[in-house]
């Protein structure tokens, strides 16, 4: 099977083996797609993004960029590095396009807020789940920065049509409750406003993690932007645009999650290489939920590596690492008691309502689960397997397949949802049913 045929239906083999071994993650999703929005925005000749993701939600960033005027080029040979030549004509965009961002929730936010920076009219829309995804406290924030950002069906969420003149910035206030994306999609845009710009947040903001990689990520690129206390931003004017020459991409801290898990399910040892607890990543601190649960982490010059070892649930808020819930459900399973995940009803609002949806499958697969309006509590019980269903959402089916690789009998349905964010999965996990060297 290759990494872009898949089957309706995907049976995952129990592994006959305490698996050993060394993995590559590909190339982080959300660094990638905000470098390719920093780099458009902010060059004075060609960027190089080594070690960039290849996947949907890259490309439909990709091809967005390109209808409005920038060169991006993918390498023939080594689809992981990507060419911007030329991005400052992204300055001269084109004056009118209709963007198709699929169910991609960073390209939306993302080039939304982009899309403020130009002159023109621009209409995003994509697949059916995007078109009940919010997006109305990004708009609401344009608006208070002199940009016409509306929902085309008055609704909150795409499509989304931006009337823009050029001339945005100024103060914003805006919630980060429901996601992060809104806010480093304006922080993203700061520097390239022509006058001051502030950001404010009212309230609680999610998935705090994200955002300090936005604002690391501009301080890489060359740009300002002063950090006062209670989540206020603040851009100075007139930052011009840089240089970008060549940036690296680490690897993807949420996809280093299922093998980490599966060490953890497994009793073995995965080393997930290219990454350190130093990463941009916030997810990198799922191996600290790991340790709690009573695996051993080992971080070396060559990667981050999990030891499983006997499991014990535990209660852990997940608010500033949820793209790694799913995957701790997987491994509660298997542990010795319930395991209280809290705080991440934002989740509710991803490709499928995670929450939800994670509840329902691991009822089917065995588990006892009650959940809130905020987490759930999964307490284990004795497996089965069956087919299980993904919602079209890529973290639903890799993280259910980890139950497979103990559980006879699990079949994960419409496999292929993987490809929005890391196409080569199924062929990396078969990996594992490899012989320990």
């Amino acid at each position: 099977m290759s990494e872009h045929t898949y089957p309706p239906e995907l049976a995952v083999a129990p592994l006959a083996a305490v698996p050993s071994l060394t993995v590559r993650v590909p190339g982080s999703k959300s660094i990638t797609n905000r470098a390719l929005v920093l780099a458009a925005l902010g060059g004075t000749n060609s960027c190089e993004l080594r070690g960039a993701l290849h996947s949907e939600d890259t490309a439909v960033m990709i091809d967005a960029l390109r209808a409005l005027g920038v060169s991006v080029e993918v390498h023939d040979q080594d689809p992981d590095t990507v060419y911007i030549w030329r991005p400052e004509q992204l300055g001269h965009a084109q004056p009118a396009a209709d963007l198709f961002v699929g169910n991609s929730g960073t390209t939306v936010r993302f080039l939304t807020a982009a899309l403020g920076t130009l002159k023109g009219r621009y209409r995003l829309d994509g697949v059916p789940r995007m078109r009940e995804r919010p997006i109305e406290e990004l708009l609401d924030g344009m608006r208070q920065l002199g940009v016409d950002a509306q929902s085309e069906q008055n609704n909150e969420c795409p499509p989304v049509v931006v009337n823009a003149t050029g001339r945005m910035g100024g103060t914003a206030r805006i919630r980060g409750d429901r996601s992060s994306q809104f806010l480093s999609g304006l922080l993203m845009v700061g520097p390239f406003t022509p006058v001051e710009t502030v950001i404010e947040i009212v309230g609680p903001l999610v998935s705090e993690p994200y955002v300090a990689m936005t604002l690391r990520m501009i301080e890489q690129f060359g740009y300002r932007v002063e950090v006062g206390p209670g989540h206020r931003y603040r851009f100075p004017p007139n930052q011009g645009r840089h240089f970008c020459g060549a940036y690296a991409i680490e690897p993807d801290a949420s996809a280093a999650s299922y093998f980490w898990a599966a060490a953890a399910i497994t009793g073995g040892r995965v080393m997930v290489s290219g990454l350190t607890r130093k990463s941009l990543q916030g997810d990198v601190r799922f191996v600290e939920v790991l340790e709690q649960m009573g695996c051993r982490v080992e971080e070396t010059a060559a990667g981050i590596a999990v030891q499983g070892g006997a499991l014990r649930g535990v209660d852990v808020d997940m608010n500033d690492i949820s793209d790694t819930v799913m995957t701790l459900g997987a491994v509660a399973c298997f542990a010795e008691g319930p395991t209280t995940i809290r705080n991440v009803g934002h989740i509710r609002h991803k490709e499928t309502d995670r929450i939800a949806a994670l509840a329902t499958e691991l009822r089917k697969l065995g588990a006892a689960v009650e959940e809130r309006d905020d987490g759930l509590t999964i307490a284990p019980g004795p497996l089965k397997g069956c087919a299980v269903d993904t919602y079209s959402d890529h973290r639903m089916a890799m993280s259910l397949a980890l139950v497979g690789l103990k559980v006879p009998g699990v079949v994960i349905r419409n496999p292929g949802c993987v490809a929005k964010t890391y196409p080569g999965f199924w062929g990396d996990l078969d990996a594992l049913h490899r012989p320990p060297a």
